[in-house]
């Protein structure tokens, strides 16, 4: 339903990483080669970056299609940041909350995207409702699936957790209660990558140097390029990309009360 890329390492134009490469998230908003679901990310874009001394990412983003926008490809000719992450969008329902649908979502130093899509929504997730305190729920910044999950991660990045229990702990819950729901989550605080893949494709690409790219898929055909299998929680830095199958952690989860996994 969308394709992202988050992306650690030295300064580099963010048109380096999202506009000049042969198939980069710009052109993989028309003609993605590894997409299973849709086919034309049209419904919105977006792309949040870190500058150096500041560790709250600025934003831009809007609700048409970035090949239609000349302004984001002269920003991003210019820009330069070590750390981003950018995505195109095909919203599970068309037209929902516009530019504020569309990632990265953002709170503090945190980004966040979802390529996939909630069955059922909303309904399916009404159960989860009550996981949120009533003032989170009433600050999402879409009323789109992904807007949703979103709050569930970051209720849990909040009371405490690291950012591989928060995402693994979202999926497991959002599978159970949505059946046949596609979860690839990322996120980013500018210094780690974590990820998630339930449903659709994600690579990663390490070196040269200390730089590290995760992204739904490659954007040129360098054989470094590695897929990640599906139901697993990666956590990168710029040097290293560390793989667990959440499978190994829904056993870890399996000894904690419900109500412990709903605070």
């Amino acid at each position: 339903m969308c394709r992202q890329l988050a992306y650690l390492g030295p300064p580099e134009a963010i048109g380096s990483l999202v506009v000049e490469p042969p198939h980069g998230v710009y052109r993989q908003s028309w003609a993605p080669r590894h997409q299973r679901y849709g086919t034309v990310n049209a419904d919105g874009f977006g792309v949040g970056w870190y500058a150096e001394g500041d560790p709250v990412p600025a934003r831009y983003r809007r609700t048409g299609p970035v090949w239609a926008d000349p302004s984001f490809a002269d920003l991003a000719r210019v820009v330069r940041t070590g750390a981003l992450l950018a995505a195109v969008r095909d919203a599970t329902v068309a037209g929902a909350d516009g530019e504020a649908a569309a990632a990265p979502f953002a709170a503090g130093a945190w980004l966040f995207g979802h390529n996939g899509a909630v069955k059922g929504w909303p309904g399916s997730l009404a159960p989860l409702v009550q996981a949120l305190p009533a003032e989170e729920l009433l600050s999402l910044e879409a009323r789109c699936d992904s807007a949703f999950v979103w709050a569930l991660v970051l209720h849990r990045l909040r009371a405490g957790d690291d950012v591989g229990r928060a995402l693994a702990r979202t999926v497991l819950e959002v599978a159970e209660a949505a059946p046949g729901s596609r979860l690839n989550l990322l996120l980013t605080d500018g210094t780690t990558i974590a990820a998630t893949t339930w449903g659709d494709t994600l690579f990663h690409l390490t070196g040269p140097g200390p730089r590290t790219v995760v992204a739904s898929e490659p954007y040129d055909d360098d054989p470094r390029w590695q897929e990640v299998p599906d139901r697993t929680l990666v956590i990168a830095s710029r040097t290293e990309v560390r793989l667990t199958p959440l499978r190994d952690l829904s056993d870890d989860l399996a000894s904690v009360p419900p109500e412990e996994l709903r605070t």
